[in-house]
């Protein structure tokens, strides 16, 4: 039994503290998927909190058959399309760059970088979030899986209920996607072709 099941263990028991354990180990990585999903502060704080109100609720559900943060990473990712089709989705879904405590924030350009590519780089990432929220949903939620939470094929197929084979699908076609959109923004030479 690794240390994670031994807490989930306590947690069933009714240690409080255990559960406090889980939620500071995990609370980080749901935040983030969620505020790249949703873009908005606020609707990434509700649903951190929302996920773990759920998470101490049906914990007793959770049988051990993935990892303790696939299961997470689904409950925010529901929770997170919920927030973005009740909002209609009116805000930017997928930042690209988010901030924390942990890292440089991506967005700050480097002391010696001339203000010209400074200028260069935030257009390349409003273009490729721009293009990111041309995504369909189900293309989305991959790629956003993929390329920015960094799960594994397998991963993202047991958390959206479909096989290892349709996620590599949907996220060959959403990069076909991207690099389509970049290229009509001209933010790639109209003769790129894409690396396989």
């Amino acid at each position: 039994m690794t240390e994670e099941q031994k807490t989930i263990e306590k947690v069933l028991q009714g240690d409080a503290q255990a559960f406090e354990e889980l939620v500071i180990a995990n609370e980080k990585i749901v935040y983030n998927l969620a505020m790249k999903m949703t873009g908005n502060v606020e609707d990434a704080q509700d649903i951190t909190q929302e996920v773990f109100i759920k998470t101490y609720r049906q914990l007793a559900k959770f049988r051990g058959e993935s990892k303790f943060s696939v299961w997470l990473y689904k409950m925010t990712y529901n929770l997170a399309i919920d927030y973005i089709r009740k909002r209609g989705r009116s805000a930017k879904t997928i930042p690209l760059t988010y901030p924390d405590e942990d890292s440089t924030p991506l967005d700050l350009p480097s002391l010696d970088e001339l203000p010209e590519e400074s200028i260069l780089r935030e257009e390349l990432r409003r273009n490729i979030d721009d293009c990111i929220e041309t995504l369909s949903e189900d293309h989305r939620a991959v790629f956003t899986m993929r390329e920015v939470a960094g799960l594994s094929y397998a991963e993202i197929a047991e958390s959206l209920a479909v096989s290892e084979g349709t996620v590599k699908s949907r996220l060959a076609r959403a990069r076909q996607n991207l690099v389509k959109g970049l290229t009509a923004k001209g933010t790639f030479p109209s003769g790129y072709r894409q690396n396989s």
